[in-house]
C-alpha cells in the first residue's frame, strides 16, 4: 500500500515538473516583459477609468443643472397658482 502512495506522488511531482517545463517554453514573454507589459495595461485602464469617472462627473453637473431649471419652473407655476388664488 505504501508502494502504491508513493508512486503516485512521484507520479504527481513528474506532472508538476513537466507541466512547469512546458509553462516555460511556451511563456509569451520573460518577467521584464511581462512587469512592464501589466504596468502599461494598468496604466491605460486608470486612464480610461478617470475618463470615464471624469464624464459621469460631467453628466451628473448636467443631470443637477436640469434638475434645478425643473424646481425653478415648478416654483414659479406654484407663485403662479398661489397669486391667482389669492386674487
Amino acid at each position: 500500500m505504501r508502494h502504491n502512495t508513493g508512486e503516485k506522488f512521484l507520479w504527481m511531482l513528474a506532472g508538476v515538473g513537466i507541466g512547469a517545463g512546458v509553462a516555460l517554453l511556451f511563456a509569451p514573454r520573460t518577467g521584464r516583459d511581462m512587469r512592464r507589459y501589466l504596468a502599461r495595461v494598468a496604466e491605460d485602464s486608470r486612464d480610461r477609468l478617470v475618463e470615464g469617472g471624469q464624464d459621469v462627473l460631467e453628466k451628473g453637473k448636467h443631470a443637477l443643472e436640469r434638475g434645478k431649471s425643473v424646481v425653478d419652473e415648478a416654483l414659479d407655476f406654484v407663485e403662479r397658482g398661489r397669486r391667482v388664488v389669492i386674487r
